[in-house]
This record gives C-alpha cells, sequence and structure tokens, in this order.
C-alpha cells in the first residue's frame, strides 16, 4: 500500500465541484492528485480549467482575474484564453518579433453534466484524450439540498477504503438513530461491476437496524455505487421521490484528501428537517475524519492493511480495480473488470 505521488489513478475523471463553485468571470484555485488546477467561467457560462502555474515566473493563474473572456496572471499581466494559449505579454515592445502564441499553460478536459464539474488527470500529455467518460449521475442535477466537505489528513486508498467498509458503521457511528455493535445483524447483499471502474451493491430494501431510512416513510429502495478513484453514491427511492447522497474523496495530495459530502432531493419531508440532517451529516464526517487520524499514527508503523472476509471484499475490488486500470492503460489495451456479480456475507 504505497502513499506516493504515482500511486494515484490516472486517466481518469476526477470530481471537481459543483457547477455554482464557479461564477461567470471567476477563478478559483484547486489541487487534485498534486497537480494544481485553476478553474474558470467565461461570460458565456463555459467553464474551463488551466494549471494554475503561469509559465512566465511561476505566479498562480487563479489569483488574478478574467478578462476579455482570458485569464490575466496577476504578476506581469501575461493573458491566456481558455485553451492555455497565450495572447498577450503587454511588457513587449513592438518591435520584439516572437510568436507569443507558442506559450501555453497545460489545460485540462472539463466536462459540466447536471450539476457536478469533471477533470480528466491524465498520467502524461501523451493521455490526454479521455480514455473513458466519468460515471453518469442521473439525479445530481437538481438543486443541491446540502452540501458539507472537511480535509482529511491522509492517502486517497485509505479514505476511499473507509468509505466503502461496511464493518466501521457500529463502532465508528454509533449512535442511537444509526446503529450499535448491539444492534448488529447478518447481512446478505448482492453487488454487481459498474462501469466505468466502479462497483455496486444492488438495489435493496435498507436493513431493519438503520433507523435513519424510516425517516423517509414509505419502502425506500436503495442502491449504493462506488466509481474509482474515489466517488461513493446513494441512490434512495420511495416511489417517484428519491434522496442521492454523493459523497467524494478527491486527493490534494499524497497526505492530503478532499471529502465532499453531498445530497440532492425532491423530498419535501426532508427539507423540513434540514438542520437535523445537517447535523447528522457533520456528525459522521468528524467521525470518519477522527478515525482515520487514528489509523494514521499506526500506518507509521504498519503500513500495509490486513482484509479478512466478506467484510473487506470491497476493499480487495478497489485495489484489484487499480491495478488492472494501470495494467490497462501501460499495455495499451482493453480494460477488464475484476469484479464479478456475487453475494458478500457480513454482520453489521
Amino acid at each position: 500500500m504505497s502513499n506516493t505521488r504515482d500511486d494515484f489513478v490516472y486517466d481518469v475523471w476526477y470530481f471537481a465541484g459543483l457547477s455554482g463553485d464557479i461564477a461567470k468571470g471567476d477563478l478559483k484555485r484547486i489541487d487534485i492528485a498534486g497537480q494544481p488546477i485553476t478553474l474558470g467561467r467565461r461570460r458565456d457560462g463555459t467553464a474551463f480549467a488551466l494549471r494554475d502555474i503561469c509559465p512566465h515566473r511561476a505566479a498562480p493563474l487563479s489569483s488574478g482575474r478574467i478578462v476579455d473572456d482570458m485569464v490575466e496572471c496577476p504578476y506581469h499581466g501575461w493573458r491566456f484564453d481558455s485553451q492555455g494559449t497565450c495572447k498577450s505579454i503587454p511588457a513587449l515592445h513592438p518591435s520584439d518579433n516572437m510568436e507569443i502564441e507558442k506559450i501555453g499553460v497545460r489545460s485540462y478536459h472539463l466536462r459540466e453534466d447536471g450539476q457536478l464539474l469533471w477533470i480528466y488527470i491524465p498520467r502524461d500529455k501523451a493521455q490526454m484524450t479521455p480514455a473513458i467518460d466519468p460515471p453518469q449521475i442521473e439525479m445530481a442535477k437538481g438543486k443541491v439540498f446540502i452540501d458539507e466537505h472537511l480535509i482529511m489528513e491522509t492517502h486517497i486508498d485509505h479514505a476511499a477504503l473507509g468509505l466503502i467498509d461496511p464493518a466501521h458503521g457500529p463502532y465508528v457511528h454509533r449512535q442511537w438513530w444509526w446503529r450499535s455493535d448491539h444492534t448488529m445483524k447478518n447481512k446478505e447483499k448482492r453487488f454487481e461491476p459498474r462501469n466505468p471502474l466502479g462497483f455496486a451493491m444492488a438495489a435493496h430494501s435498507p436493513s431493519s437496524n438503520s433507523a435513519a431510512y424510516k425517516l423517509l416513510g414509505g419502502k425506500p429502495v436503495t442502491e449504493i455505487t462506488f466509481y474509482l478513484p474515489g466517488l461513493r453514491t446513494e441512490d434512495i427511492r420511495v416511489g417517484n421521490k428519491f434522496l442521492l447522497s454523493l459523497t467524494s474523496m478527491t486527493p490534494v495530495g499524497p497526505e492530503k484528501t478532499l471529502f465532499r459530502q453531498i445530497f440532492f432531493t425532491n423530498m419535501t419531508s426532508m427539507r423540513l428537517i434540514k438542520p437535523i440532517f445537517r447535523t447528522g451529516v457533520r456528525r459522521f464526517l468528524k467521525q470518519d475524519s477522527g478515525i482515520l487520524n487514528l489509523q494514521k499514527k499506526g500506518l507509521n508503523y504498519q503500513p500495509k492493511a490486513m482484509f479478512v472476509g466478506d467484510a473487506d471484499a470491497q476493499a480487495r475490488w478497489y485495489y484489484a480495480v487499480k491495478k488492472e486500470w494501470a495494467a490497462a492503460r501501460s499495455q495499451n489495451r482493453a480494460f477488464v473488470h475484476p469484479v464479478k456479480e456475487t453475494i458478500l456475507k457480513y454482520r453489521t
């Protein structure tokens, strides 16, 4: 289990935020997999992504401004279009014979699907053309219900494993309205592969020891899906009503991961209990962050994890998918999904 920069998943789409994070004419700095990126939005509403370093003196472009739909560096006023091509160097004298358009800033493929922003992070410039499409999250097109985030001081591998681990709930998230070690039950859940680079706990009725689901009323059906490099969705349906939980783990660097929890819903009953619901979300985030901080103390001495039984099957799948994707890309061949449909049995 390596925590080096090169251990990130490449040639994939990373969740970069929500559409509302960037207003027209704005610039915003984000870091993904150790790469500094500036997000911007032109006057026509088109979003773009550039490397957040001016090639002249390395000033962050995100600290500049957008002028005439171009990004202006705050240091010397160099301007770049949304594709990263240099269009203006104010300090050049008219007698200078220089083809400034040969100067450029690296641009990234960015897609805006509903409320979600995705950025494609290639391993190198030769692989800039996206190899796959980002996950299709149908219910993430409406108004955002709740949006909370937290920086976790850990590698994305450990954050992602916590995200897909069914066994920690009764201990890390022990509370009356969720579950505890006294309410643990035997579970049998059907899992299926999902493209791209994912797997899912197929649609099912929530377990009876998850009291929070009762707040939704009716007979809820939920499907939980995980996509590499670090996205988990839980799609809960009650008739034509839905509650979508979207949790993203975006690596900022080797030892820092942005955990973002976003909810979408058309259930008016959920909006009535929004303050209580938000409190519960924040509590979960702090609990997850707390256990990962504790884990980090031990990882300094024991960097390898142990996977036991079906409860840890998803952790094994995470590394299997990650390994197969890297092999497929390096060998220039089709990806062969290592996850097969199966029933997992565990207690939680």
